[in-house]
């Protein structure tokens, strides 16, 4: 009698008529046993280009052997990935949000094509995440995204102010790729010389991991698991933590009790658990991009959830956790402190969490919270009558700059009203070098546009230049900036992005020009280009398009298909 759990791959491997395909299968070392067996898919994203998936051939491994533990047959697979922070900055970081499209479609050819009965989906980076959790949601088979873990932080010696790179300082902190970037600003304005940013250079990274702090990656990891797709605790397990080998061996047994009992992604995400995951990230401080691919992992589910959602949500919903980029600390100390089942308790404790669907571990996130184990004295994840702040990281502004809306992470800075000069520039790359030359004024609005979902194409992120701004003390904390391009999860400081329609579709940002003013009022929720609406219409009434940058291949196809990043930049 086949065995519960072997329901889809039948058709690959059983009877008479299948005796070819299993011939090639034990060509590669499968036995006639294994191919009797629940067939669980290994999607696999490593790469040797970048630390966050470096390691994941080891993790693999790990699940395969649990996999087989369990009683079914692990086949891995590869797709692509792209790291963001290497192409930060360069005409390849238009790759990266695409390449979330391609993972999720390639994910989805495989799986389909081979009939897998479960799927483990190993991701440890910004797209690759959301991409994975697409490709559960649209196939809905049993299966999990496990992510790879987060770095542990780099260690740099500093002077007496406590941040100046010296060799022989005698204090020590903790810095991620982060610091590097602002280092780079830094260095730009003269602030440090060429021996202390290699200093800071050479230490971030000091082994495999996704970047260390709320950064995209850790964000999307903790959706994942509020989400319910991921397995809760385990999938925080640092990346070269002694618990990996672990955690990720489990996480091969979990997706053999999925596919037998018949758990499917479409059980697991619902209105409910996207709520729990938007009430996470806000919570945690975590990054813009988690509005984009949560609204894309919804529609895979044909679920209506909007960036308004992200505002309700975050309004309710106090700041609590002091991880970087805006804070102190990052994703090991989170998870040493209890991790994601005690932010879940502290939510569950102020009704702002549901906390009911069904998860990948067979119980609820609410089952979960019952298990978490708070580290005493931990400083991490705050009491609520510790909030950073009384209201959520991230909030949604509207208003003739952004009529469709554009997302701002408030976590970590204060200012909450701002006007200031434009000072307009139709690439990231012009507006870098005006920063790095030194021809960018305190109080002004930076607005770079063109770097939309079909602009761009790809929505860049703008780090290069958030962080180079952050690095020269006169702008750090009186500049502001706007696109209709996107920011890394470790940008901080008053910035919007994803300002939609963007600018190639003929959206008001096209519109804007130097010296105009523009006013961005947190409270009122709105972003502001301070001229007439008679004048805003006359602006636009000519206005032409750009010739599309790419007129072939994969960048070409993206832009004849990709949704407003207000819909989550989706393909379809």
């Amino acid at each position: 009698m086949n065995d519960p759990g072997k329901r889809n791959s039948i058709v690959l491997t059983e009877g008479p008529s299948r005796a070819a395909a299993r011939a090639m299968l034990r060509g590669v070392g499968f036995t006639k046993e294994d191919l009797h067996k629940p067939i669980i898919g290994i999607a696999n994203t490593w790469t040797e280009i970048g630390p966050c998936n470096y390691h994941l051939r080891d993790v693999a491994e790990a699940v395969k052997e649990g996999v087989r533990a369990a009683g079914g047959t692990p086949m891995e697979f590869n797709t692509i990935t792209i790291n963001d922070g290497i192409t930060m900055g360069t005409e390849g970081m238009k790759a990266s949000l695409i390449s979330r499209e391609l993972i999720a479609d390639s994910i989805e050819l495989v799986a389909r094509g081979n009939s897998f009965d479960g799927l483990v989906c190993i991701a440890g980076c910004d797209k690759n995440m959301p991409g994975a959790i697409m490709a559960l949601a649209r196939l809905d088979i049993p299966g999990l995204m496990l992510f790879g873990g987060s770095i542990m932080p780099g260690h740099l010696h500093v002077g007496a102010d406590g941040k100046t790179p010296d060799p022989n300082g005698k204090k020590e902190i903790d810095i991620t790729i982060q610091q590097v970037f602002e280092a780079i600003g830094a260095h730009a304005a003269g602030k440090i010389d060429d021996t202390q940013l290699e200093e800071v250079e050479a230490s971030a990274c000091p082994g495999p991991g996704a970047c260390g702090g709320q950064f995209t990656a850790n964000t999307m990891a903790m959706a994942g698991e509020f989400l319910g797709i991921s397995p809760i605790q385990l999938t925080g397990v640092p990346a070269m933590s002694k618990e990996k080998h672990a955690a990720s061996r489990e996480a091969g047994k979990l997706v053999m009790e999925l596919a037998r009992a018949g758990v499917k992604p479409s059980a697991i995400i619902t209105r409910e658990s996207l709520e729990d995951a938007i009430a996470a990230v806000c919570a945690s401080g975590g990054s813009t991009n988690a509005v984009l691919h949560l609204i894309a992992i919804a529609k895979e589910r044909d679920i209506a959830l909007t960036v308004d959602d992200f505002d309700r949500i975050s309004e309710k919903t106090p700041f609590i956790c002091d991880l970087q980029p805006g804070g102190k600390y990052v994703a090991k100390d989170y998870q040493d402190a209890g991790g994601s089942r005690v932010l879940a308790k502290r939510l569950l404790d102020k009704g702002l969490l549901h906390g009911n669907t069904p998860t990948v571990t067979g119980k609820t996130v609410r089952e979960e919270a019952d298990a978490a184990k708070e580290t005493p004295g931990q400083v991490i994840i705050r009491s609520w009558d510790n909030a950073l702040k009384a209201t959520g990281g991230l909030v949604i502004l509207k208003g003739n700059l952004a009529p469709e809306g554009c997302v701002v992470k408030v976590a970590g800075h204060e200012r909450i009203h701002h006007t200031g000069t434009a000072r307009v520039f139709d690439s990231e790359n012009a507006c870098f070098h005006a920063v790095e030359s030194g021809k960018i004024n305190p109080d002004d609005v930076l607005v770079i546009r063109y770097e939309g979902p079909r602009g761009g194409p790809g929505m860049r992120e703008m780090l290069a230049v958030t962080a180079a701004i952050k690095g020269i003390p006169q702008l750090s904390s009186t500049v502001a900036l706007l696109t209709d391009g996107r920011f890394s999860g470790a940008t901080h400081g008053l910035m919007a992005g994803h300002v939609a329609p963007e600018a190639q579709l003929g959206g008001p940002i096209a519109a804007v020009r130097e010296g105009d003013t523009i006013t961005f009022d947190i409270p009122a929720r709105t972003l502001t280009l301070n001229i007439s609406d008679e004048e805003m219409k006359a602006r636009l009434k000519n206005f032409k398009a750009p010739e599309p940058r790419y007129k072939r291949g994969v960048f070409a196809k993206y832009v004849k298909s990709v949704s407003s990043a207000s819909e989550g930049a989706v393909t379809a």
